[in-house]
């Protein structure tokens, strides 16, 4: 697990209010931003899971999850949608998605380790439904296409970090998103690092926005902002 430096420095933004941060410029990346971060991270929660039990973080809590379920519900999406978990890290979501009823499930890592842990904890919850695989969602070459709705929680701020050419990465992740998804199919994003106004910049072709999930807000020097943004988009032509 991260410690509490290197989570600050993951969460670049959070600091700062709405106004502060209007543009799509790069900030600092971090090691938080490469393969080999996550991979050793996992690998640290795969051995603690095999140990005593325990699946590790939950990205952005248990409520970014309950705030996405909801979304799901209001909207009607249906149990048989097919449902991609960008960057799955431990399966946690894979696991709720799975007792809300959802049959159709997909998660991705490019973390050997976090598909390990992943498919240990969903066997664990007796869920062997359900597919995880290693796959850069950068690189897929289309491996993955056809889903009704994807969701990120993490994984764009993550590649936004990136040491190795960000702005690349950003490219290709909103051209990824745009082969994974059907036409007329949903985008779920929670961010730490970008405001609204960023995310409806980066995905403005191809995407069409649908709603700003409620996350908690803050005040700072007079000034209102969220600390996490959720966005909903649909995949139009």
């Amino acid at each position: 697990m991260e410690d509490a430096g290197e989570r600050s420095n993951y969460c670049e933004n959070t600091s700062d209010c709405e106004e502060d941060r209007g543009s799509d410029n790069d900030f600092e990346t971090s090691k938080l931003g490469t393969k080999e971060y996550w991979e050793e991270m996992y690998q640290k929660e795969l051995e603690t899971f095999k140990d005593i039990g325990d699946v590790g973080e939950i990205w952005f809590g248990e409520e970014s999850m309950s705030r996405v379920l909801g979304w799901m519900q209001t909207a009607k999406i249906p149990e048989n949608a097919a449902i991609l978990d960008i960057g799955t890290g431990n399966g946690a979501f894979l696991v709720e998605l799975a007792k809300h009823g959802f049959k159709n499930l997909t998660g991705v890592d490019y973390s050997p380790a976090s598909v390990e842990l992943a498919r240990n904890v969903l066997q664990t919850e007796c869920l062997s439904d359900i597919t995880v695989k290693e796959v850069d969602f950068l690189n897929s070459n289309r491996e993955l296409k056809e889903f009704d709705v994807c969701i990120d929680k993490g994984t764009f701020d993550a590649i936004s970090l990136n040491p190795n050419n960000s702005k690349e990465a950003k490219k290709l992740y909103v051209q990824a998103l745009r082969d994974a998804l059907k036409e007329n199919g949903f985008f779920s994003i929670t961010s730490c690092n970008w405001t609204k106004e960023q995310l409806l910049q980066r995905f403005n072709e191809g995407f069409e926005f649908v709603q700003e999930l409620p996350t908690p807000r803050f005040q700072f020097g007079g000034k209102t902002g969220n600390s996490v943004t959720a966005l909903i988009f649909k995949r139009v032509h």
